[in-house]
């Protein structure tokens, strides 16, 4: 793995440690996940490959990391103080989060150090064409687990907001 990629991958996992304390949302709990996939997205998505078995292997990835990102969005704690909403990244949330990025890590660092005849193989066998494919499913499962998380915790805000406005009495009433 390259620096870029390791520096990448931290500040992914460092994003949930940094919601294991109770914080404030706002604009940058969507926007700094968002940019880190987005430039991960540009740097390593050339292209689909679509031959084989390549397409199975990025959709059960894909979907997987949409999972993944949906129940670290379902286990993320959203409240509503005094006219903020506060976020704290549950247990579950934070091993659903480093489980997925430490999949992919390892995944990379197991090729890398010996693993590779055995993924050439797996793909022979599987009938997937190529790195580009392994390449491509990883990186769309990334992308997919961070946009499906904020996402759902976007979802999840609004109506949390909505929720408080509607419990909170109207000033100059009376109940």
């Amino acid at each position: 793995m390259t620096a870029t990629e390791w520096i990448t991958d931290i500040a992914l996992v460092l994003i949930v440690f940094r919601q294991l304390r109770e914080g404030r949302l706002d604009r940058k709990t969507f926007l700094l996940p968002l940019a880190i996939v987005a430039f991960v997205a540009y740097s390593y998505l050339d292209s689909v490959p679509t031959a084989g078995n390549d397409l199975v292997l990025i959709a059960t990835l894909t979907a997987a990391g949409a999972a993944l990102g949906i129940a670290g969005g379902i286990y993320t704690r959203i409240r509503a103080l005094d006219g903020d909403l506060l976020i704290k990244a549950g247990a579950v949330s934070a091993v659903l989060w480093i489980a997925g990025m430490g999949a992919r890590m390892g995944f990379q660092t197991w090729v890398e150090h010996g693993g590779a005849d055995d993924v050439a193989r797996f793909s022979l066998t599987h009938h997937i064409t190529g790195q580009q494919a392994w390449v491509t499913a990883f990186v769309l499962m990334a992308l997919t687990e961070v946009v499906t998380r904020v996402a759902t915790i976007y979802v999840r805000s609004r109506s949390v907001r909505t929720g408080a406005a509607r419990t909170l009495p109207v000033l100059g009433t009376t109940v």
